[in-house]
Protein backbone atom coordinates (compact mmCIF):
# COMPACT_ATOMS: atom_id res chain seq x y z
CA UNK A 1 0.00 0.00 0.00
CA UNK A 2 1.37 3.42 -0.94
CA UNK A 3 1.58 6.23 1.57
CA UNK A 4 -0.79 9.19 1.27
CA UNK A 5 2.03 11.56 0.40
CA UNK A 6 3.87 9.15 -1.88
CA UNK A 7 4.60 10.14 -5.48
CA UNK A 8 4.70 8.09 -8.64
CA UNK A 9 5.75 8.89 -12.20
CA UNK A 10 3.40 8.29 -15.13
CA UNK A 11 4.23 8.23 -18.85
CA UNK A 12 2.12 10.78 -20.74
CA UNK A 13 2.27 8.65 -23.89
CA UNK A 14 1.31 5.15 -22.75
CA UNK A 15 0.31 5.54 -19.07
CA UNK A 16 3.13 3.35 -17.70
CA UNK A 17 3.62 3.99 -13.95
CA UNK A 18 6.75 3.63 -11.87
CA UNK A 19 8.10 4.69 -8.51
CA UNK A 20 11.14 6.44 -9.96
CA UNK A 21 11.79 8.82 -12.83
CA UNK A 22 13.12 7.53 -16.16
CA UNK A 23 14.48 9.56 -19.03
CA UNK A 24 13.10 7.00 -21.48
CA UNK A 25 9.86 5.09 -20.84
CA UNK A 26 10.61 1.34 -20.57
CA UNK A 27 7.24 0.49 -22.14
CA UNK A 28 6.86 2.79 -25.18
CA UNK A 29 10.47 4.07 -25.49
CA UNK A 30 9.39 7.74 -25.55
CA UNK A 31 11.91 10.22 -24.12
CA UNK A 32 11.11 12.81 -21.44
CA UNK A 33 7.50 11.65 -21.11
CA UNK A 34 7.27 11.06 -17.33
CA UNK A 35 5.26 13.41 -15.12
CA UNK A 36 4.90 13.39 -11.37
CA UNK A 37 1.61 12.33 -9.76
CA UNK A 38 0.29 11.54 -6.31
CA UNK A 39 0.06 7.84 -5.65
CA UNK A 40 -3.43 6.52 -4.84
CA UNK A 41 -4.08 5.80 -1.16
CA UNK A 42 -4.83 2.17 -1.88
CA UNK A 43 -5.42 -0.25 -4.67
CA UNK A 44 -8.84 -1.87 -4.42
CA UNK A 45 -9.22 -5.23 -6.06
CA UNK A 46 -12.68 -5.58 -7.56
CA UNK A 47 -14.57 -8.85 -7.44
CA UNK A 48 -16.68 -7.85 -10.43
CA UNK A 49 -14.82 -10.28 -12.66
CA UNK A 50 -15.99 -13.22 -10.52
CA UNK A 51 -19.65 -12.18 -10.63
CA UNK A 52 -19.70 -10.86 -14.23
CA UNK A 53 -22.29 -12.38 -16.55
CA UNK A 54 -21.35 -13.27 -20.12
CA UNK A 55 -22.48 -10.88 -22.82
CA UNK A 56 -24.67 -11.73 -25.79
CA UNK A 57 -22.84 -11.88 -29.11
CA UNK A 58 -24.83 -10.84 -32.18
CA UNK A 59 -24.43 -10.98 -35.94
CA UNK A 60 -24.28 -7.68 -37.81
CA UNK A 61 -27.23 -8.81 -39.93
CA UNK A 62 -29.36 -9.05 -36.77
CA UNK A 63 -28.68 -5.47 -35.70
CA UNK A 64 -31.35 -2.94 -36.64
CA UNK A 65 -29.33 0.03 -37.84
CA UNK A 66 -30.24 3.23 -39.63
CA UNK A 67 -28.35 6.24 -40.91
CA UNK A 68 -28.01 8.66 -38.01
CA UNK A 69 -29.04 12.21 -38.72
CA UNK A 70 -26.19 14.59 -38.07
CA UNK A 71 -26.59 17.75 -36.03
CA UNK A 72 -26.13 20.70 -38.37
CA UNK A 73 -25.06 24.03 -36.94
CA UNK A 74 -25.79 26.11 -40.02
CA UNK A 75 -22.17 27.30 -39.92
CA UNK A 76 -20.95 25.88 -43.22
CA UNK A 77 -17.24 25.86 -42.42
CA UNK A 78 -17.79 24.09 -39.09
CA UNK A 79 -20.09 21.46 -40.61
CA UNK A 80 -17.66 20.88 -43.49
CA UNK A 81 -14.75 20.14 -41.17
CA UNK A 82 -16.83 17.61 -39.20
CA UNK A 83 -17.79 15.77 -42.37
CA UNK A 84 -21.33 17.16 -42.61
CA UNK A 85 -22.25 18.04 -39.02
CA UNK A 86 -21.90 16.64 -35.51
CA UNK A 87 -22.58 12.94 -35.14
CA UNK A 88 -24.94 12.09 -32.22
CA UNK A 89 -23.24 10.37 -29.27
CA UNK A 90 -19.83 11.48 -30.55
CA UNK A 91 -16.90 12.75 -28.46
CA UNK A 92 -15.05 15.72 -29.99
CA UNK A 93 -12.14 17.75 -28.63
CA UNK A 94 -11.10 21.17 -29.96
CA UNK A 95 -7.52 22.30 -29.33
CA UNK A 96 -5.48 25.38 -30.21
CA UNK A 97 -3.16 28.06 -28.87
CA UNK A 98 -4.32 30.23 -25.96
CA UNK A 99 -6.43 33.14 -27.17
CA UNK A 100 -6.81 31.73 -30.70
CA UNK A 101 -10.63 31.72 -30.45
CA UNK A 102 -11.69 28.24 -29.26
CA UNK A 103 -14.28 29.54 -26.79
CA UNK A 104 -15.47 32.17 -29.27
CA UNK A 105 -15.99 29.54 -31.98
CA UNK A 106 -17.87 27.19 -29.66
CA UNK A 107 -20.09 30.05 -28.44
CA UNK A 108 -21.13 30.74 -32.04
CA UNK A 109 -21.65 27.01 -32.72
CA UNK A 110 -23.68 26.49 -29.53
CA UNK A 111 -25.87 29.51 -30.26
CA UNK A 112 -26.70 28.24 -33.78
CA UNK A 113 -27.31 24.62 -32.73
CA UNK A 114 -29.59 25.77 -29.87
CA UNK A 115 -32.11 27.00 -32.45
CA UNK A 116 -33.11 23.38 -33.12
CA UNK A 117 -31.55 21.27 -30.34
CA UNK A 118 -31.08 21.28 -26.58
CA UNK A 119 -27.58 22.54 -25.82
CA UNK A 120 -25.82 22.78 -22.44
CA UNK A 121 -22.66 24.90 -22.16
CA UNK A 122 -20.40 24.26 -19.14
CA UNK A 123 -17.57 26.75 -18.66
CA UNK A 124 -14.89 25.68 -16.21
CA UNK A 125 -12.81 28.81 -16.89
CA UNK A 126 -15.32 31.69 -16.73
CA UNK A 127 -18.06 32.75 -14.32
CA UNK A 128 -21.65 33.14 -15.50
CA UNK A 129 -21.26 36.93 -15.45
CA UNK A 130 -18.19 36.72 -17.68
CA UNK A 131 -20.01 34.32 -20.00
CA UNK A 132 -22.89 36.77 -20.38
CA UNK A 133 -20.53 39.63 -21.23
CA UNK A 134 -18.81 37.53 -23.89
CA UNK A 135 -22.10 36.24 -25.29
CA UNK A 136 -23.40 39.82 -25.53
CA UNK A 137 -20.29 40.93 -27.42
CA UNK A 138 -20.68 38.01 -29.83
CA UNK A 139 -24.44 38.58 -30.20
CA UNK A 140 -25.10 35.05 -28.91
CA UNK A 141 -27.80 35.82 -26.33
CA UNK A 142 -30.43 33.11 -26.64
CA UNK A 143 -32.94 31.76 -24.11
CA UNK A 144 -32.63 28.34 -25.74
CA UNK A 145 -28.94 28.04 -24.80
CA UNK A 146 -28.31 27.07 -21.16
CA UNK A 147 -25.08 27.81 -19.27
CA UNK A 148 -23.32 26.67 -16.13
CA UNK A 149 -19.96 27.44 -14.54
CA UNK A 150 -19.73 24.10 -12.75
CA UNK A 151 -16.40 22.26 -13.05
CA UNK A 152 -17.19 19.15 -10.99
CA UNK A 153 -17.52 16.08 -13.19
CA UNK A 154 -20.09 14.50 -10.86
CA UNK A 155 -22.35 17.57 -11.11
CA UNK A 156 -21.97 17.70 -14.91
CA UNK A 157 -22.82 14.01 -15.23
CA UNK A 158 -25.87 14.27 -12.94
CA UNK A 159 -27.17 17.28 -14.90
CA UNK A 160 -26.75 15.53 -18.24
CA UNK A 161 -28.35 12.35 -16.88
CA UNK A 162 -31.40 14.26 -15.64
CA UNK A 163 -32.06 16.53 -18.65
CA UNK A 164 -30.58 14.48 -21.54
CA UNK A 165 -29.55 17.38 -23.82
CA UNK A 166 -28.59 16.73 -27.45
CA UNK A 167 -25.24 18.54 -27.27
CA UNK A 168 -22.97 19.28 -24.31
CA UNK A 169 -20.04 21.70 -24.57
CA UNK A 170 -17.37 21.79 -21.86
CA UNK A 171 -14.72 24.51 -21.89
CA UNK A 172 -12.21 23.08 -20.92
CA UNK A 173 -11.29 19.54 -19.84
CA UNK A 174 -8.09 20.74 -18.15
CA UNK A 175 -10.10 22.62 -15.51
CA UNK A 176 -12.64 19.86 -14.84
CA UNK A 177 -12.42 18.32 -11.38
CA UNK A 178 -12.81 14.60 -10.78
CA UNK A 179 -13.86 14.46 -7.13
CA UNK A 180 -12.50 11.06 -6.11
CA UNK A 181 -9.27 11.21 -8.07
CA UNK A 182 -6.01 11.45 -6.10
CA UNK A 183 -4.51 13.51 -8.94
CA UNK A 184 -4.79 17.27 -9.26
CA UNK A 185 -6.94 18.86 -12.00
CA UNK A 186 -5.08 19.13 -15.29
CA UNK A 187 -2.57 16.39 -14.49
CA UNK A 188 -1.97 13.41 -16.74
CA UNK A 189 -3.67 10.99 -14.37
CA UNK A 190 -6.87 13.00 -13.99
CA UNK A 191 -7.10 13.85 -17.71
CA UNK A 192 -6.83 10.16 -18.52
CA UNK A 193 -9.67 9.29 -16.13
CA UNK A 194 -11.83 12.20 -17.30
CA UNK A 195 -11.42 11.23 -20.95
CA UNK A 196 -12.61 7.70 -20.14
CA UNK A 197 -15.62 8.92 -18.13
CA UNK A 198 -16.59 11.52 -20.75
CA UNK A 199 -16.38 8.90 -23.49
CA UNK A 200 -18.76 6.63 -21.58
CA UNK A 201 -21.05 9.59 -20.87
CA UNK A 202 -21.35 10.38 -24.59
CA UNK A 203 -22.02 6.77 -25.61
CA UNK A 204 -24.29 5.71 -22.73
CA UNK A 205 -26.45 8.86 -22.66
CA UNK A 206 -26.38 9.36 -26.45
CA UNK A 207 -25.08 12.91 -26.09
CA UNK A 208 -22.82 14.73 -28.54
CA UNK A 209 -19.95 15.94 -26.38
CA UNK A 210 -17.58 18.75 -27.41
CA UNK A 211 -14.65 19.71 -25.17
CA UNK A 212 -11.84 22.22 -25.54
CA UNK A 213 -8.30 21.27 -24.63
CA UNK A 214 -5.00 23.05 -24.12
CA UNK A 215 -1.83 22.40 -26.13
CA UNK A 216 1.80 22.11 -25.08
CA UNK A 217 4.58 24.51 -26.08
CA UNK A 218 5.49 22.04 -28.83
CA UNK A 219 1.99 22.40 -30.31
CA UNK A 220 0.71 18.93 -29.31
CA UNK A 221 -2.51 18.39 -27.40
CA UNK A 222 -1.84 18.61 -23.66
CA UNK A 223 -2.54 15.39 -21.78
CA UNK A 224 -1.90 11.68 -22.31
CA UNK A 225 -1.56 10.45 -25.88
CA UNK A 226 -4.28 7.89 -25.25
CA UNK A 227 -6.79 10.76 -24.94
CA UNK A 228 -6.49 11.29 -28.70
CA UNK A 229 -7.27 7.61 -29.22
CA UNK A 230 -10.36 7.73 -26.99
CA UNK A 231 -12.11 10.65 -28.69
CA UNK A 232 -13.94 10.36 -32.01
CA UNK A 233 -12.80 13.67 -33.46
CA UNK A 234 -9.82 15.97 -32.88
CA UNK A 235 -10.03 19.52 -34.25
CA UNK A 236 -7.19 22.05 -34.27
CA UNK A 237 -7.78 25.81 -34.53
CA UNK A 238 -4.77 27.80 -35.75
CA UNK A 239 -3.79 31.25 -36.97
CA UNK A 240 -1.31 34.01 -36.17
CA UNK A 241 -1.31 37.60 -34.94
CA UNK A 242 -0.58 39.11 -38.35
CA UNK A 243 -3.28 37.10 -40.13
CA UNK A 244 -6.67 37.71 -38.51
CA UNK A 245 -8.08 34.60 -40.17
CA UNK A 246 -8.35 31.27 -38.42
CA UNK A 247 -8.04 27.77 -39.86
CA UNK A 248 -9.97 24.87 -38.36
CA UNK A 249 -8.43 21.52 -39.31
CA UNK A 250 -9.55 17.94 -38.70
CA UNK A 251 -6.71 15.89 -37.19
CA UNK A 252 -8.84 12.79 -36.56
CA UNK A 253 -12.42 11.95 -37.49
CA UNK A 254 -14.08 8.56 -37.12
CA UNK A 255 -17.15 9.78 -38.99
CA UNK A 256 -15.62 11.67 -41.88
CA UNK A 257 -12.42 12.56 -43.75
CA UNK A 258 -9.37 13.94 -41.97
CA UNK A 259 -7.43 16.95 -43.19
CA UNK A 260 -10.54 19.02 -43.93
CA UNK A 261 -10.12 22.78 -43.51
CA UNK A 262 -12.58 25.47 -42.45
CA UNK A 263 -11.79 29.19 -42.57
CA UNK A 264 -12.96 31.97 -40.28
CA UNK A 265 -12.19 35.66 -39.88
CA UNK A 266 -11.74 37.20 -36.44
CA UNK A 267 -13.47 40.54 -35.96
CA UNK A 268 -14.97 42.68 -33.23
CA UNK A 269 -18.10 40.50 -33.23
CA UNK A 270 -16.17 37.23 -33.04
CA UNK A 271 -15.55 34.71 -35.78
CA UNK A 272 -17.32 34.87 -39.12
CA UNK A 273 -17.11 32.37 -41.98
CA UNK A 274 -14.83 32.77 -44.98
CA UNK A 275 -16.82 30.65 -47.41
CA UNK A 276 -14.93 31.67 -50.55
CA UNK A 277 -11.37 31.46 -49.30
CA UNK A 278 -9.78 31.33 -52.78
CA UNK A 279 -11.33 34.63 -53.78
CA UNK A 280 -9.91 36.11 -50.59
CA UNK A 281 -6.45 34.63 -51.20
CA UNK A 282 -6.28 35.83 -54.80
CA UNK A 283 -7.37 39.38 -53.99
CA UNK A 284 -3.92 40.54 -52.86
CA UNK A 285 -1.60 38.52 -55.11
CA UNK A 286 0.70 40.43 -57.47
CA UNK A 287 2.92 39.28 -60.33
CA UNK A 288 6.50 39.71 -59.11
CA UNK A 289 9.73 37.73 -59.73
CA UNK A 290 9.78 34.60 -57.60
CA UNK A 291 6.00 34.52 -57.13
CA UNK A 292 3.66 31.87 -58.56
CA UNK A 293 0.35 30.29 -57.59
CA UNK A 294 -0.07 26.61 -56.79
CA UNK A 295 -3.34 24.69 -56.74
CA UNK A 296 -3.24 22.44 -53.69
CA UNK A 297 -5.76 19.97 -52.29
CA UNK A 298 -6.52 20.19 -48.55
CA UNK A 299 -8.99 17.46 -47.65
CA UNK A 300 -11.70 17.79 -50.31
CA UNK A 301 -11.06 21.51 -50.91
CA UNK A 302 -8.71 22.86 -53.62
CA UNK A 303 -6.81 25.97 -52.53
CA UNK A 304 -5.06 28.54 -54.71
CA UNK A 305 -2.00 29.61 -52.74
CA UNK A 306 0.88 31.92 -53.55
CA UNK A 307 4.41 30.60 -53.04
CA UNK A 308 7.32 33.02 -53.02
CA UNK A 309 11.03 32.38 -53.60
CA UNK A 310 14.03 34.68 -53.22
CA UNK A 311 17.30 33.49 -54.77
CA UNK A 312 20.35 35.68 -54.12
CA UNK A 313 24.11 35.18 -54.40
CA UNK A 314 25.46 33.85 -51.13
CA UNK A 315 28.08 35.71 -49.10
CA UNK A 316 28.81 32.68 -46.96
CA UNK A 317 30.78 29.51 -47.57
CA UNK A 318 27.61 27.54 -46.80
CA UNK A 319 24.59 29.11 -48.53
CA UNK A 320 21.50 29.77 -46.41
CA UNK A 321 18.23 27.87 -46.77
CA UNK A 322 15.38 29.62 -44.97
CA UNK A 323 12.11 27.84 -45.75
CA UNK A 324 8.66 28.11 -44.16
CA UNK A 325 5.25 26.75 -45.08
CA UNK A 326 6.56 23.78 -47.09
CA UNK A 327 8.85 20.88 -46.32
CA UNK A 328 12.48 22.00 -46.12
CA UNK A 329 13.79 18.90 -47.89
CA UNK A 330 11.31 19.30 -50.75
CA UNK A 331 12.64 22.75 -51.69
CA UNK A 332 16.25 21.56 -51.37
CA UNK A 333 15.45 18.51 -53.54
CA UNK A 334 13.84 20.59 -56.31
CA UNK A 335 16.80 22.99 -56.28
CA UNK A 336 19.16 20.01 -56.67
CA UNK A 337 17.13 18.61 -59.60
CA UNK A 338 17.22 21.98 -61.36
CA UNK A 339 20.96 22.29 -60.78
CA UNK A 340 21.62 18.81 -62.14
CA UNK A 341 19.52 19.10 -65.32
CA UNK A 342 19.61 22.84 -66.08
CA UNK A 343 23.21 23.48 -64.91
CA UNK A 344 22.11 26.39 -62.69
CA UNK A 345 24.29 26.49 -59.58
CA UNK A 346 21.69 26.95 -56.85
CA UNK A 347 24.30 25.55 -54.46
CA UNK A 348 26.07 28.92 -54.66
CA UNK A 349 22.94 30.93 -53.83
CA UNK A 350 20.94 31.63 -50.71
CA UNK A 351 17.35 30.41 -51.02
CA UNK A 352 14.49 31.93 -49.08
CA UNK A 353 11.08 30.35 -49.57
CA UNK A 354 7.64 30.81 -48.00
CA UNK A 355 3.93 30.26 -48.52
CA UNK A 356 1.85 33.41 -48.36
CA UNK A 357 -0.84 33.63 -45.71
CA UNK A 358 0.89 31.51 -43.07
CA UNK A 359 -0.24 28.19 -44.58
CA UNK A 360 1.69 24.96 -44.02
CA UNK A 361 1.28 22.65 -47.00
CA UNK A 362 2.91 19.48 -48.27
CA UNK A 363 2.67 17.12 -51.21
CA UNK A 364 4.44 16.28 -54.45
CA UNK A 365 1.89 18.35 -56.43
CA UNK A 366 3.83 21.42 -55.27
CA UNK A 367 7.05 20.42 -57.08
CA UNK A 368 6.36 22.30 -60.32
CA UNK A 369 5.31 25.45 -58.47
CA UNK A 370 8.46 25.38 -56.33
CA UNK A 371 10.66 24.96 -59.42
CA UNK A 372 9.00 27.84 -61.29
CA UNK A 373 9.24 30.14 -58.26
CA UNK A 374 12.96 29.40 -57.89
CA UNK A 375 13.65 29.97 -61.59
CA UNK A 376 11.52 33.12 -61.69
CA UNK A 377 13.53 34.63 -58.86
CA UNK A 378 16.85 33.49 -60.35
CA UNK A 379 16.09 35.02 -63.77
CA UNK A 380 14.34 38.04 -62.19
CA UNK A 381 11.39 37.56 -64.51
CA UNK A 382 7.77 37.94 -63.47
CA UNK A 383 4.73 36.62 -65.31
CA UNK A 384 2.54 39.24 -66.94
CA UNK A 385 -0.57 37.52 -65.56
CA UNK A 386 -1.43 35.23 -62.68
CA UNK A 387 0.02 31.78 -63.24
CA UNK A 388 -0.84 28.49 -61.56
CA UNK A 389 1.53 25.49 -61.57
CA UNK A 390 0.40 21.95 -60.78
CA UNK A 391 2.66 18.92 -61.16
CA UNK A 392 5.24 16.55 -59.71
CA UNK A 393 8.91 16.47 -60.74
CA UNK A 394 10.89 13.23 -60.71
CA UNK A 395 14.60 12.91 -59.95
CA UNK A 396 15.14 12.40 -63.68
CA UNK A 397 13.70 15.86 -64.33
CA UNK A 398 10.38 14.62 -65.76
CA UNK A 399 7.18 16.52 -65.01
CA UNK A 400 4.45 14.08 -63.94
CA UNK A 401 0.67 14.53 -63.58
CA UNK A 402 -0.63 15.75 -60.24
CA UNK A 403 -3.09 13.89 -58.04
CA UNK A 404 -6.62 15.36 -58.31
CA UNK A 405 -5.25 17.28 -61.29
CA UNK A 406 -8.58 17.78 -63.04
CA UNK A 407 -10.20 19.19 -59.93
CA UNK A 408 -7.24 21.49 -59.26
CA UNK A 409 -7.28 22.81 -62.83
CA UNK A 410 -11.03 23.44 -62.72
CA UNK A 411 -10.63 25.50 -59.56
CA UNK A 412 -8.01 27.68 -61.24
CA UNK A 413 -10.19 28.19 -64.32
CA UNK A 414 -13.16 29.03 -62.09
CA UNK A 415 -11.31 32.08 -60.78
CA UNK A 416 -10.20 33.32 -64.16
CA UNK A 417 -6.64 31.99 -64.17
CA UNK A 418 -5.65 31.81 -67.85
CA UNK A 419 -2.07 30.60 -67.53
CA UNK A 420 -1.85 27.07 -66.08
CA UNK A 421 1.32 24.98 -66.19
CA UNK A 422 0.79 21.22 -65.99
CA UNK A 423 2.36 17.93 -67.09
CA UNK A 424 1.91 17.00 -70.75
CA UNK A 425 -0.37 14.08 -69.90
CA UNK A 426 -2.66 16.37 -67.92
CA UNK A 427 -3.10 19.26 -70.34
CA UNK A 428 -6.76 20.15 -70.87
CA UNK A 429 -8.06 21.64 -74.09
CA UNK A 430 -10.82 23.45 -72.23
CA UNK A 431 -8.40 25.28 -69.99
CA UNK A 432 -5.57 27.66 -70.81
CA UNK A 433 -2.98 25.00 -70.07
CA UNK A 434 0.64 24.95 -71.09
CA UNK A 435 2.25 21.55 -70.87
CA UNK A 436 5.73 20.64 -69.62
CA UNK A 437 7.32 17.24 -70.17
CA UNK A 438 10.67 17.91 -68.49
CA UNK A 439 12.31 20.66 -66.46
CA UNK A 440 13.88 21.89 -69.71
CA UNK A 441 10.39 22.84 -70.93
CA UNK A 442 10.01 25.13 -67.91
CA UNK A 443 12.74 27.39 -69.29
CA UNK A 444 10.58 28.19 -72.31
CA UNK A 445 8.03 29.75 -69.96
CA UNK A 446 10.49 32.60 -69.31
CA UNK A 447 11.25 33.31 -73.00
Amino acid sequence: MAKADALIFSCSECGYKTGKWYGCCPACKQWDSFTEEKAPLSIKRSSSRKNAAPTIMRRLSEIDSHEQERIFSGITEWDRVLGGGIMPASFTILTGDPGIGKSTLLMHVANKIAENYNVFYFSTEESLEQLKLRASRLDCISDKLLFSDQAQFGTIMATVDQHRPDVVIIDSIQNCVLEDSPSLPGTIGQLRELALYFMRLAKDKHVALILTGHITKEGAMAGPKMMEHMVDTVLYLSGDDQWQNRMLRTIKNRFGPTGELGFFEMGSAGLSELKNINEYLLSDTVCTPGSVLVSHMEGSRPLLLEVQALVVASKFSTPQRVISGVDYNQVVLIAAILEKHLKIRFSSYDIFFKVSGGFKIKGSNLDLGIAIALLSSFFQKAFDKKTVAVGEISLAGLVKPASFGEQLIKEAVKFGIQHILVASKQASSSAHCRSCSTVHDILSVFD
